[in-house]
């Protein structure tokens, strides 16, 4: 190798440590998890590695060989929350090199958590029959600091605050000043403290019941498909796909993205990790900066609501609902491909307005060649969902997908993992496990307090009295107290806290608790990229080199459709395919409506979301002035809207728009042609 050739490998090694230094620098600022301590002291990386692996192994253990609840729960949390206080740091500027000895002592006390409910099991659940001796209600007050700290330290100071809001509720309320509605009777430290430590409607309830029995298995999965090159294979196949197309890498981004953040669960990673290749494509072809970012965070948010997997939380949605996964995956499937559609549709009005190509197909990889490479790999995708549907548990499911992901790797060499591999995919399941079950441990708390205090149904009963009665209204204050409750959080905390405190208000008017719940869970997750708290688009901003709030409207723009649809299958539940005509509220079954009835909405919703995104970018074929993009836009609206009236007006509307458009660019085109 000559000399100038190695400079420049030197120079591009150091470019590509430099960009992925600045990515965690991102990283971190808009996501706490990625804080971590990075250790010099080869001793305490095998000692965090040991505990983490060992935490992966107990986790694939209990799926075919369970413990009582509360015992199984209780080790979860503990050892969840001893490796956060030897990961995580307590201060952004502490040496991140070393432990100090008050995280020994609180890693101790972490564990101690869990050895106390072992040790006294038998006397909490026959003996005292839950009620709390002194030293259990010193044990729990402890656990709950402990997990208020832990939560502190890996999301932030958001969720710990409102943990603390709720769990001062029953101690003070019926002191301060409060309306008659919110009064609750006074509370002692046992009667708290007991609802969260001894019992599994607290701390211990069925948020950490779903992260220990499902979100961790997912999570260890999407590990294991991390370290078998899933994620190259999601950008080279959308590449191939999409890449020289008009706007490509916008495209690329969103269907990459999309599929990510699917399996990986989180929005903010997934637009640092994926953004890292897209963003540069976008803003090389002509993409401004704030838009190329925002791009990234509306897909990657998207992703939350895309089956199979939509980030672990159908799973939570299963646990809670009592709703059988595979019919919540299918009545997830068409809103969520409408919203993709919504956002695919605005990248590609925005290139042809401002003629952007695509990248040329000699750049990119051919769409044969990857699927040679790795196309393999989709298999253990194809092998969960097929598992899912056939009935099998979905704990079993997930453990046999891992199983799986490892046998199907190891049919070519470029993918295959060896057993350093497998070890390490183990101990970044966990460690990426930790946020999610810190915040389903904090969301505990919360359920806690609401089930002793009854808070839910005051919650429930405000929303009803400002909706004054109307489904609309209602309808409005949900998704509004949904955003807020949802700003700042991870999907899964969202979507509980969400569940918990604002679904039961739709109850009343008699909407189908799987079509309440996905309403106030679309809304948990697009919290994330409404501002003024956009995280997703923030770190967006971040990669791109844009302006944050910019970022933050831009993706909001671009995921109108997110926020029309949830309004859309309340009001006509076909498009979940599912039959709600006669169905009970709490009903857990359902029926498959009528084939015409959801071809019909499938068909009509389509083209309002095509018309609803050329209106937003004013441009179909050639560019909309201010009157026609109006028109368009209302056109679209009321083809969104399940009415046949309103069907046949929009109809007309969008398609003579269209036409006109069309005509229009076909006269300018020929005069074109002409003058050249």
């Amino acid at each position: 190798m000559n000399k100038d050739n190695r400079d420049l490998n030197i120079e591009s090694v150091s470019a590509h440590d430099e960009d992925k230094d600045l990515n965690q620098e991102i990283l971190e600022k808009y996501d706490v998890d990625a804080k971590v301590r990075k250790f010099k002291n080869r001793k305490l990386v095998l000692l965090v590695a040991a505990i983490a692996i060992a935490y992966s192994l107990f986790h694939l253990y209990v799926t075919f060989n369970p413990l009582p609840a509360l015992q199984a729960r209780s080790i979860h949390v503990a050892v969840g929350m001893a490796l956060i206080f030897l990961v995580y740091p307590t201060f952004k500027k502490q040496d991140r090199t070393k432990i100090p000895i008050y995280d020994w002592i609180l890693f101790v006390l972490s564990l101690s958590t869990a050895g106390y409910i072992i040790y006294e099991y038998n006397d909490i659940v026959t003996t005292r029959g839950g009620i709390p001796n002194n030293m259990d209600i010193v044990m729990a007050v402890l656990t709950v600091l402990l997990v208020l700290e832990g939560a502190r330290r890996i999301t932030g100071w958001i969720l710990p605050i409102l943990a603390l809001i709720f769990l001062a509720y029953p101690f003070f309320s019926h002191y301060l000043w409060m309306p008659d509605m919110l009064m609750t009777r006074p509370f002692d430290l046992g009667d708290i403290f007991g609802q969260l430590y001894l019992k599994t409607e607290g701390l211990y309830s069925t948020a950490i019941s779903a992260s220990l029995q499902f979100i961790f298995l997912f999570i260890l999965f999407g590990a294991f498909l991390a370290k078998s090159g899933m994620g190259q294979l999601f950008n080279d196949l959308a590449m191939a796909l999409a890449g020289s197309k008009q706007g490509g890498p916008a495209k690329v981004a969103v269907i990459s993205s999309g599929f990510m953040g699917s399996i990986n669960g989180s929005a903010i990673a997934n637009v640092v990790g994926t953004g890292a290749f897209t963003i540069p494509l976008m803003k090389k072809i002509g993409y401004n900066k704030n838009f190329a970012g925002a791009v990234e965070a509306s897909a990657s948010v998207g992703g939350q609501i895309l089956p199979p997997i939509m980030g672990a939380s159908a799973f939570i949605m299963a646990e809670t609902t009592g709703i059988a996964y595979g019919t919540i995956a299918l009545a997830a499937l068409i809103p969520a491909v409408l919203y993709f559609l919504g956002v695919i549709m605005q990248v590609h009005f925005r290139a042809g307005k401002r003629d952007l190509k695509g990248i040329p197909k000699a750049d990119l990889p051919a769409t044969k060649e990857v699927l040679k490479e790795k196309g393999h790999l989709l298999l253990p995708i194809v092998g969960l969902v097929f598992m899912l549907y056939t009935g099998l548990p979905i704990a079993q499911s997930a453990f046999y997908t891992i199983v799986l992901t490892v046998l199907v790797a190891a049919i070519r060499k470029s993918t295959r993992m060896g057993f350093k591999d497998i070890l390490e995919a183990l101990e970044n399941g966990a460690r990426q496990s930790l946020s999610v079950m810190i915040a389903c441990a904090v969301v505990g708390i919360i359920i806690g307090v609401v089930s002793l205090t009854s808070f839910g149904t005051v919650m429930t009963s405000a929303i009803t009295a400002f909706g004054a009665g109307s489904l609309f209204w209602t309808l409005f204050l949900t998704m509004l107290a949904s955003i807020v409750l949802g700003m700042g959080l991870p999907s899964i905390p969202a979507y509980i806290i969400t569940a918990t405190m604002t679904a039961p208000a739709l109850a009343e008017f008699g909407i189908p608790v799987l079509v309440a719940h996905l309403f106030v869970f679309y809304f948990g997750i697009f919290a994330n990229i409404t501002p003024p708290v956009a995280l997703a688009a923030f770190a967006g901003a971040g990669v791109s080199g844009g302006d944050p709030m910019r970022t933050g409207f831009n993706a909001l723009k671009l995921s109108i459709a997110g926020f029309i649809i949830p309004y859309l299958f309340v009001y006509n539940p076909a498009m979940l395919l599912i039959e709600t005509e006669g169905i009970a509220v709490n009903a857990r079954e359902f029926a498959f409506p009528p084939a015409i009835e959801v071809i019909l909405i499938t068909i009509t919703a389509v083209i309002g979301i095509i018309g609803l995104s050329a209106a937003v970018e004013g441009y179909f074929k050639t560019r909309l002035n201010i009157v026609t993009s109006i028109l368009l836009g209302a056109g679209a609206l009321l083809l969104i809207v399940p009415e046949t009236f309103t069907d046949v007006i929009g109809l007309v509307v969008v398609l003579g728009i269209f036409a006109l458009n069309y005509l229009k660019d076909k006269r300018e085109h020929k005069a074109a042609v002409s003058s050249g």
